[in-house]
């Protein structure tokens, strides 16, 4: 025999005919619960993955990786700004932007609107707003025409195609003998893009950036200016190294501070489905524990005999060690195996199921994302499957110290 007896003797407990079928059928169960919780936590953790991965995306494609605006509300340096902040070998890009609030009026349908003015011809070093375009460009915006481009939603809820003229009301008003009247202004809709997220869908509105200036009276100034780094996982670093580069009093904001509240609540989500899911395992360990406690109570008289022939505690404890252990990488390698096949799937299986049952089970209007994405990352498999390994060993301790424990003498007694 060329493996330890104590292996060969708990594998042959493990597939031995038993008098009590009920343990093998509780066996079954225990290694398909620990399948199943392995399954769904691989599957649930790469698609919050994926969520992650895609709202920055597309968070990142319409905002910047870092801005950079001065002591008000206004900057009026900012092209001397931009000259400085290329000089970064970490920074890409960099382009002006205005920010402001306003209302937009289309045939009796009125809709709040953040307004961004923006430069055609710098816009694209630090966004992908281009390649989001659904109808027109962006280089249809031309100073002094009073173009504007609306988000999908948006242009919907006011119901505005292209060409239609649409009226722009700002909080900013006029001094007239009448009283102060809202300052306004016509603009023709030049374009419409989709972002991919509700959010900027719904109330963001492109004009130019000269066009914004005139309008909310900023001069030569602009609220900001925008940039785009090499790695935007580096931006605290790069921002901070920015800080004393940079000649002049200005504030600057990278990404992670923008929308730290909104990330860090994705971690956190994570990790609770994460502390979630896991007591699926350990259900599925427990039913392990009651396993191998029947095993052990149905096997006193061959522990016994085992005793009496030489086995040491040791042994016999190793022995049912074996049993629990073996359910348990059985378990988490089918478990693995169809988390990873679902997690590689997942993209496909949604829609395929949302045309099965008629219905959209992630709605545009409520949800930021109406797909499903998935990214499936190698350590979390792996801590995944340590840590139903680990419960599946763990559970096996009590009821192979308990046979350990058992005294030939005594489990003899009624033979």
């Amino acid at each position: 025999m060329f493996k330890p007896y104590e292996l060969y003797i708990g594998l042959r407990y493990l597939r031995a005919k038993r008098r009590n079928h009920f343990i093998s059928v509780i066996s079954l169960i225990s290694m398909l619960g620990i399948a199943v919780g392995v399954m769904a936590l691989i599957t649930v953790l790469s698609v919050m993955n994926g969520f992650e991965e895609e709202l920055r995306s597309r968070i990142l494609s319409m905002t910047s990786h870092a801005t950079v605006t001065g002591a008000s509300e206004q900057l009026d340096d900012w092209r001397n700004v931009i000259d400085q902040s290329v000089e970064h070998p970490d920074v890409v890009g960099a382009a002006p932007y205005v920010e402001a609030e306003g209302m937009l009026s289309n045939a009796g349908e009125l809709s709040g609107a953040a307004i961004r003015g923006i430069d055609p011809g710098e816009e694209a070093k630090v966004s992908d707003i281009g390649a989001k375009m659904l109808r027109g460009r962006l280089e249809d915006l031309e100073s002094g025409e009073y173009r504007i481009i609306l988000g999908r939603y948006l242009a919907y809820a006011i119901g505005a195609q292209v060409g239609d003229k649409v009226v722009l009301l700002i909080s900013e008003g006029n001094v007239t003998p009448a009283g102060i009247v809202p300052r306004m202004r016509r603009f023709t809709v030049s374009g419409i893009f989709e972002a991919g997220m509700y959010e900027y869908d719904r109330t963001l509105a492109l004009i130019h950036l000269d066009d914004a200036r005139r309008l909310f009276n900023l001069g030569d100034n602009v609220t900001g200016v925008r940039l785009k780094l090499t790695d935007m996982f580096e931006s605290r670093r790069i921002v901070r190294e920015l800080v004393d580069h940079l000649d002049g009093t200005y504030y600057l904001k990278d990404w992670t501070r923008q929308h730290a509240n909104f990330f860090r609540a994705i971690a956190t989500e994570k990790t609770v489905m994460f502390v979630i899911l896991t007591l699926i395992v350990a259900v599925a360990a427990f039913n392990i524990i009651s396993t191998l406690v029947m095993v052990v109570t149905d096997k006193q008289a061959d522990i016994a005999i085992l005793r009496t022939l030489g086995a040491s505690p040791r042994s016999v404890m190793a022995m049912f060690m074996v049993q629990g252990t073996f359910i348990g990488v059985l378990g988490t390698a089918i478990g693995v195996t169809l988390g990873v096949l679902l997690s590689l799937n997942v993209e496909n299986i949604i829609p395929a199921l949302e045309s099965l049952m008629q219905t959209d089970l992630l709605p545009d209007d409520v949800y930021y994302i109406s797909d499903l994405p998935s990214k499936m990352e190698f350590s979390d498999v792996m801590t995944v499957a340590v840590t139903a390994f680990s419960l599946s060993v763990l559970a096996g301790i009590y009821p192979a110290w308990r046979a350990a424990r058992t005294q030939p003498a005594e489990a003899l007694r009624y033979e």
